[in-house]
Formats: C-alpha cells, sequence, structure tokens
C-alpha cells in the first residue's frame, strides 16, 4: 500500500486531530472528558466506545500516540487493506479500553479510558508475531501450548509494565498487545 491519500494510518492521525479539536472545542463550555471517555456503565454512553479510542487527554498523549502510530502503523499497512487496518485498530482499541475498565471495577474502582495505547500496543504485537523472523525464532523453539501462552502472556506483563505509570492504562496495553500477537500469529491482516 502507497502512503498519502489511501493510507489508513493517515486517516487515523487526521481523526486524532479531528477529535482533539472537538475536545478543546467543547471543552471551552465545560468538561468535555465524559463525552469521549470510556467509562462504566457503557451502556450510558456507548458513543464512547469509538470516542474513547481516538480522545487524548493533553497534547502530550497526543504527541505520544501519534509518534507510536506513525512508527508501527506505516509498517503494519503494507502488509493489508484500509478496511481491515481500521477494523482492528476500532476493535482492539475497544476491547483495550474495556478490559481496563472492567478490571478496575474488579477492585472496585471506576476510573475513565481515553487513548489509543491499546490500539497502538496491537498493532505493534501484530508486527512483532506477524513478520517471518518470529517464524523463524517460534519453528526452531518448538514450543507447547502451554509454553508458548505462557510466553504471550509474560510479553504482555514485560511490554505494559514498560509503560506503566500514574494514570496510564497498563491493562489496556497489555490487552492490545496479546490481541495484536494473536491477531499476528493468525496473520488476520494479511491479504
Amino acid at each position: 500500500m502507497v502512503r498519502g491519500s489511501n493510507s489508513p494510518t493517515l486517516d487515523t492521525l487526521v481523526l486524532f486531530g479531528i477529535v482533539f479539536l472537538a475536545q478543546g472545542v467543547l471543552g471551552l463550555f465545560g468538561s468535555a472528558v465524559g463525552l469521549f471517555a470510556l467509562a462504566p456503565p457503557v451502556d450510558v454512553r456507548p458513543w464512547t466506545l469509538v470516542t474513547s479510542v481516538y480522545a487524548h487527554a493533553s497534547v502530550g498523549h497526543l504527541l505520544s500516540n501519534t509518534v507510536a502510530l506513525v512508527v508501527i502503523g506505516f509498517l503494519v499497512e503494507q502488509g493489508t487493506t484500509r478496511w481491515r487496518y481500521h477494523a482492528f485498530f476500532l476493535s482492539t482499541g475497544v476491547i483495550a479500553g474495556l478490559a481496563e475498565i472492567w478490571f478496575d471495577a474488579a477492585f472496585g474502582r471506576t476510573v475513565g479510558v481515553i487513548g489509543a495505547s491499546g490500539a497502538i500496543f496491537a498493532l505493534a504485537g501484530y508486527l512483532l508475531a506477524a513478520n517471518p523472523v518470529t517464524d523463524s525464532v517460534l519453528d526452531r523453539l518448538n514450543l507447547n501450548g502451554r509454553t508458548q501462552i505462557a510466553l504471550l502472556v509474560g510479553a504482555a506483563v514485560f511490554v505494559a509494565a514498560l509503560g506503566a505509570g500514574p494514570n496510564v492504562a497498563i491493562v489496556a496495553h497489555g490487552t492490545g498487545f496479546v490481541l495484536g500477537l494473536l491477531a499476528g500469529r493468525l496473520r488476520l491482516l494479511g491479504v
């Protein structure tokens, strides 16, 4: 796929910008976070399943996700279609956000989730798992199913822990990465 007007990565970056601008404009009239953040109960604001994936809490948050998406997204889009890329990005972002709020709810915390990190971690996981080098290494190791699952979980915990910090959706990051690894092994984005 050629970068430019057909680039799903550029489409996504434009969506980031549009949503961030809308957040800023609506923020002038009061707090706009509730209109964009995914928080329980989800059925009260179901549109946040989508808006939370493209919204960002600050300029720094937007820039960090933009840089990560540029580095990873252009590579992933080379082996897929525009539709598959967008469907994967949105669905993994939604699932990662839901995993975060459900995990927090299990511990009695009600939090809102905002940002594309879960989806970007899914793209990173896909990129790692769907390449020939990974195939070669895994073929040589000849691991059983339980060991593969343990490695998958271990990799997700390690990657998620790298980005740990205050107000960071670590469960969403790990969930996105696992979804990407699984999708990559299954070559879900391949054409």
